[in-house]
């Protein structure tokens, strides 16, 4: 499905979020940079990272391994890093089995793929394993608003609207239409939060992000 829509993906994420995607990362970048006592010496993995945008946000910051199981979306991700010479070096590979060696990275972000995840916990764990103790976990997800009106507004932009918009763009009917349903079978904020301290981490935070649509997770690798 990824690879599938992987040459008009960058295109969609600017229209279907009217570029608040941007934003958000912008944001994650700015709150791992807080956590990080040198953060320009810092390695960063970035799971789940597509075509690599949030893997170059946090580049400003440190080295980046962006890993993805999408070849379609790491090819695109190497003609941008090519352009644009940041510090990314990307890896093809599962999140629930990384091709990795344990407690080497000071911090792993994820930005909208933890949802995508065949088995949550065992992902959580496998990304755990791979972080140095105290190394920071940042976690950008969708999430459902829960102002009334605003909900309601939103979710029928995004069960209705954004279907159509992205099927008809990517010109592949299903994964515009996966996106809302997977979003809505996600845990909640709250329960996400609990899940995530069960897997190894603690010092859990969650930020809601533009009334609700996104939610920001910080935690830290247990010691």
């Amino acid at each position: 499905m990824f690879d599938a829509i992987a040459p008009r993906y960058d295109l969609l994420n600017r229209l279907l979020s009217l570029s608040v995607d941007r934003y958000w990362r912008r944001i994650a970048r700015k709150r791992l940079a807080q956590l990080q006592p040198d953060p320009s010496s810092i390695q960063i993995l970035d799971l789940c990272t597509g075509t690599g945008d949030l893997a170059f946000e946090m580049a400003r910051l440190g080295s980046v391994v962006g890993c993805d199981f999408s070849h379609s979306m790491l090819v695109l991700g190497r003609k941008k890093e090519r352009r644009r010479r940041a510090r990314v070096r990307f890896v093809e590979g599962d999140v629930l089995r990384l091709p990795l060696p344990d407690s080497i990275f000071d911090a792993v972000t994820i930005a909208f793929g933890l949802r995508n995840l065949e088995d949550l916990r065992c992902g959580l764990q496998e990304v755990a394993r791979v972080m140095k103790k105290g190394a920071t976990l940042l976690v950008l997800e969708f999430s459902i608003p829960t102002i009334p009106v605003f909900r309601s507004l939103y979710l029928f932009y995004f069960t209705r609207i954004l279907p159509l918009i992205g099927n008809l763009i990517s010109r592949r009917r299903g994964p515009y239409s996966y996106l809302p349903a997977s979003v809505r079978e996600f845990p909640p904020p709250p329960e996400l939060a609990q899940i995530i301290q069960e897997c190894g981490f603690t010092e859990v935070s969650v930020e809601s992000l533009t009334g609700g649509i996104a939610s920001l997770y910080l935690a830290r690798r247990t010691e």
